[in-house]
């Protein structure tokens, strides 16, 4: 025989993973310092950069 579930508690419990995760996201994006943000950004454009310098035509 299966186990009992209260469908209440586990829709309840679901809405928590997904809030929890949503916030794990915001803490990571609104977490960081600006100028960390900034390197990060920039070191993405110069790679792009650099690659796209080294394709052909």
């Amino acid at each position: 025989m299966g186990d009992i579930v209260n469908l209440r508690r586990a829709r309840k419990a679901k809405a928590r993973d997904e809030k929890a995760k949503t916030a794990d996201a915001n803490r990571l994006l609104h977490g960081t310092p600006k100028p960390l943000r900034e390197l990060a950004k920039a070191r993405r454009d110069k790679a792009a950069r650099d690659l796209d310098a080294h394709k052909k035509d």
